[in-house]
């Protein structure tokens, strides 16, 4: 009760302090920051420092709270979407995953908000852009953001309250850490197994060889405190964690004297401050944490290191898959300039074809890409720096460790070319000014390390201080990079170099080892123990599967949500060109589309790869190292991607092609717009080993992305026979893909596609087939246009005109009465069939990634509104329960897209149980089991993803690539308040129904003998 009460209180202070009324009488965030002095007193907290950053549009004000040490620090800034964060410094000494365990179990419930699950409630209850949880080698942080003030203090005082007076109930930690449970949990005769959601992600996690590497190199290059354990929980360690000890460390680590408090965006700190003080810091005096890293002793000789992995079946070449890397322990990461230093020269060593370890290791193919773990790495209270590569045969180690040694002395000797370094400043440059949405969170992470082991954070945020101090070096010092790289690398003898390579019975000794730990558990039960067991998963299941009453958070209205969206104004002009003014700090974006229209059918599957060759191989007077320069030194980057994009009125038409972007400073508009002219009118395709290069990186590149985006690939292969577009999704970026880049790799001789790139080319770069977007500032938008129109005449004078053809297509543009201007070429494949089809690919993987997607209707008809909504409560409400509380798996639910309705799952223990489960969920949505609560609790889920901010670079560019406009987009606003429990049923039923639905499900995952035996399934 005196908790009701305080909630009242601080509730009733906050509604005192209206948002509105504040920001009338403001000026700007970061002017009234400046207001501050230091030694000033707010709700027991001190201002210690109040710096003006010019580079950043921001205040930094440093704070102390003066009872328990706390600090905290508030960046000023005009973006409404604003973030709060706490980060505490968590600091294990063994691998049973405590810190991880501890973040996801102080996030299911807390005194004031005791129901079972506050975190994942929140979600539905608010408008957060942003919400989650991070547990660091050496931290654990906790940011959300949003846009809307009244939700801010909302979430604030639910994370303030999990973190610092979390329940930490038994139950929690056995459902997030591990447990030993039935197989099924009903059947006490069914044998005894490890669960948990943390046992079953952390065996997802190493089931990615790159991270199995990164983890080891970790622990081995600082062998003596925190570091050498596994932060996140070696999963054969995380059974030996008790409840009692995950109390224990969050007594000693969640205090406020071991925390840090970040805030950011335009509301007035000095709310944040009251309510922090008055809902948490009041209830605690200092203490000591005792949590400092102590500095890794240094070797006084080198040290080598072997570990295993297992085989990875996407491999570009299986005969070649070990990896050698080089790491040195560097300084401490609290030396700002230093670390800005180190990080600048890592860059110089190994960024772009320009550098000396690409040239060195990449280019004579010894291996397929540097290894994955590689550069200067600042997470750790002292940096390190790594060199080696991936994909490489054993017998090459001696060579390559030969040829790291030799890079250096060479790189000592000659230097780096000035240009080079004006293009890595330039990136800087480009970096500082170009506005993300999350830029507060981008900011939370990137102070955190260094402020975790008590650097001082505003000093980093200061970051022309460091670029002048650089170029000051560089000038009374010549050899000053030199001089770095003597010291910290040849001079260095705190450095390891770690070999990893496949072993075929790396999986089955692991399996081994998990069977044996639990026999070892089993063993030592009695026939007691055994039926508590039993019982102790009754009562688990019994409480996930009770209704939780969720009153006790605080939630939104749907009436606090904005009826109309702002409207984005944009121009055509006459080159088919959409301009849009915006704030862009005097950068330029510019993006165009070209279509696929008359691209031949043997030419689709080569298309990735062209687009990411194209801007990498050189063009005009340019070889592929001087484009690479240019590109560097007057662009932010020049990329050419594949888009498909469904219709948003009917679902067998599509859009397909490719996006063009690149931005620049306005000052480099003329050498932007050459650059692009360049490739349309003189690309290189003719150097074999280049090519060759960049296709082995690719190959690489997508066999390690298996594991991490393995719902990704689920979900676009369940949809290939469902749509034309989702069949063209798969083709450019499904598992077919990745299949097709490692025959590519294989091939002996690349000539055959040498040929075809020039024939892909002349389909995609023709001005005829293509359309444009810019935005940039209002006073530069004449200029750009004009250079714009100047490139478009350029390429257009070097074509022969000849006419497409393509058959079984219609073509037709978007809309006879749209008034874009923008000619979209959609396509209609006349022959194409939906039909089911389901497949399983068996990968080298402990867990499961499953979907099932469903054929249904497109954006703008009008049960699209409600089978949004309808995946958002079959989430929440129904497929969370059951997939990650009962079932185990990371993460699952469903959306409705492009389209289609699809579920997936993530890391999932199991594969056609999960299958079951979605069925059981359009079960539970055809009975009307949910209320009107629930309802509402979708709509504001979906419209915080509706409402999500938008970059000033990207502002208009949904309607340039989807033809969706405002107005369309107000329509389908207006359908979502509308959605009523009636709808939902209706579109259950009418979509989701047995009989009426037409769907694609897959599976990737480890060796399933039910689906082996089921002829029903495509075993791959």
């Amino acid at each position: 009760q005196g908790h009701q009460n305080d909630h009242e209180r601080s509730q009733h202070i906050r509604d005192r302090s209206s948002q509105h009324s504040w920001r009338l009488k403001s000026s700007s965030a970061k002017e009234r920051a400046c207001q501050y002095q230091p030694g000033q007193k707010i709700h027991g907290f001190t201002v210690r420092e109040v710096v003006v950053v010019p580079d950043l549009f921001l205040t930094a004000v440093k704070l102390t709270h003066d009872r328990t040490g706390a600090q905290h620090l508030h960046a000023a800034r005009d973006d409404s979407n604003n973030l709060f964060s706490v980060q505490f410094r968590t600091t294990p000494m063994d691998s049973t995953g405590v810190p991880h365990i501890l973040e996801h179990t102080v996030l299911c419930g807390s005194k004031k908000f005791p129901c079972r699950d506050p975190f994942f409630k929140m979600l539905n209850r608010s408008l957060s852009t942003f919400m989650n949880a991070f547990t660091a080698s050496d931290y654990t942080m906790y940011p959300f953001s949003t846009q809307n003030g009244k939700d801010f203090q909302n979430l604030l005082s639910v994370y303030l309250d999990a973190v610092f007076f979390p329940c930490l109930r038994e139950q929690d930690f056995w459902q997030e850490g591990w447990r030993l449970e039935n197989e099924n949990p009903t059947d006490l005769n069914s044998p005894l197994v490890f669960k948990g959601v943390v046992f079953n992600e952390m065996k997802g996690a190493f089931s990615d060889n790159e991270r199995v590497y990164a983890q080891h190199l970790q622990n081995k290059l600082y062998p003596d405190h925190t570091y050498s354990v596994v932060s996140g929980g070696e999963p054969l360690a995380i059974p030996e964690l008790t409840w009692e000890q995950l109390r224990q460390f969050h007594t000693t680590h969640y205090h406020p004297s071991n925390a840090r408090f970040f805030t950011y965006g335009d509301l007035p700190l000095e709310q944040h401050l009251e309510q922090i003080e008055e809902e948490a810091l009041s209830k605690f005096e200092r203490i000591n944490p005792n949590t400092e890293v102590p500095s890794q002793p240094h070797w006084s000789s080198p040290r080598e290191d072997h570990v295993t992995c297992s085989p990875d079946a996407m491999a570009p070449d299986p005969a070649r898959q070990d990896t050698l890397c080089v790491s040195y322990l560097l300084g401490d990461i609290t030396d700002t300039f230093e670390g800005f230093t180190l990080s600048l020269l890592s860059s110089l060593m190994i960024s772009g074809p320009n550098s000396p370890f690409y040239k060195a290791l990449i280019e004579p193919k010894i291996g397929t890409d540097f290894s994955s773990v590689v550069g200067y790495d600042g997470s750790t209270k002292e940096a390190s720096f790594s060199i080696g590569l991936q994909g490489m045969a054993e017998e090459d180690r001696g060579r390559v460790k030969q040829i790291i040694s030799r890079t250096l002395d060479d790189i000592i000797e000659e230097g780096f070319e000035e240009e080079r370094i004006e293009a890595l400043l330039h990136k800087i440059e480009i970096q500082m000014k170009h506005q993300s949405t999350n830029f507060g969170l981008s900011l939370a992470s990137y102070i955190a390390s260094s402020w975790n082991h008590d650097g001082n954070p505003v000093e980093m945020l200061q970051l022309s201080n460091s670029v002048a101090e650089f170029r000051r070096a560089l000038e009374e010092n010549p050899r000053f990079l030199q001089d770095k790289v003597q010291h910290y690398f040849k001079e260095n003898t705190h450095r390891l170099t770690l070999s990893m390579s496949p072993d075929k019975a790396y999986l089955e000794k692991q399996a081994k080892a998990e069977e044996e730990k639990l026999q070892k558990k089993i063993g030592a039960l009695s026939d007691a123990d055994r039926k508590e067991i039993y019982e102790k998963g009754l009562e688990l299941l019994v409480a996930q599967s009770e209704n939780q009453d969720a009153s006790c958070l605080p939630a939104l209205k749907v009436s606090d949500i904005e009826p109309t969206m702002p409207i984005t104004p944009v121009q055509i002009s006459g080159v088919p060109v959409q301009c849009c003014e915006q704030p862009t700090n005097g950068l330029v974006y510019f993006r165009a589309m070209c279509s696929l229209n008359t691209l031949p059918e043997d030419l689709r599957l080569y298309i990735p790869l062209f687009c990411s060759i194209i801007t990498k191989m050189g063009c005009g007077a340019l070889d592929y190292r001087q484009q690479a320069q240019q590109m560097d030194l007057r662009t932010g980057g020049m990329s050419v991607s594949p888009l498909v994009t469904a219709d948003s009125t009917q679902l067998d038409m599509y859009e397909q092609g490719v996006l063009l972007y690149s931005s620049c400073l306005d000052r480099n508009l003329p050498h932007m717009f050459q650059l692009w002219s360049d490739i349309f009118n003189s690309s290189h395709f003719d150097d074999k080993e280049r090519l060759r290069v960049l296709v082995m990186m690719s190959a690489q590149e997508l066999a390690n992305g298996i594991s991490d985006s393995g719902h990704m690939y689920a979900m676009t292969r369940a949809a290939r026979h469902l749509t034309p577009a989702g069949d063209l999704n798969e083709t450019f970026g499904g598992m077919e893909q990745v299949k097709f880049m490692k025959k590519m790799a294989e091939m002996s001789d690349l000539d055959k596609v040498i040929r075809m790139l020039p024939r892909i080319k002349k389909h995609i770069l023709n001005p005829d087939n293509m359309r444009c977007a810019i935005n940039t500032t209002p006073q530069k938008m004449s200029n750009t246009s004009a250079h714009l129109e100047t490139f478009m005449k350029d390429v257009a004078g070097t074509r022969k005109t000849r006419k497409p053809v393509r058959t079984n297509i219609i073509e037709r543009p978007l809309d006879p009465l749209d008034d874009s201007g923008l000619s979209r070429k959609l396509i209609s494949e006349l022959n194409f069939q939906p039909c089911q089809m389901k497949t399983f690919f068996q990968l080298p993987f402990p867990v499961n990634f499953v979907s099932e997607s469903i054929r249904a209707v497109p954006f703008s008809h009008e049960d699209y509104a409600s089978l949004g909504i309808l995946a958002r409560m079959m989430t929440a409400k129904f497929l969370h329960g059951e997939i990650r509380e009962k079932g185990g798996a990371y993460g699952g639910g469903a959306r409705m897209a492009g389209g289609l309705f699809t579920f997936y799952s993530y890391r999932d223990p199991n594969a056609v149980q999960t299958l079951s489960a979605f069925r059981r969920g359009v079960d539970w949505a055809k009975s009307g089991r949910f209320t009107l609560q629930d309802i509402d609790e979708a709509k504001l889920s979906v419209f915080s993803a509706v409402d999500s901010p938008v970059a000033p670079a990207s502002k208009g560019i949904g309607r340039f690539l989807s033809g969706v406009t405002d107005e369309m987009l107000q329509e389908h606003r207006e359908r979502l308040f509308a959605v009523t429990h009636k709808s939902l049923l209706d579109v259950a039923e009418r979509y989701l129904g047995a009989g009426h639905r037409t769907c694609g499900v897959a599976i990737l995952g480890p060796e399933n003998e039910t689906i082996k035996n089921d002829p029903s399934w495509i075993v791959k």
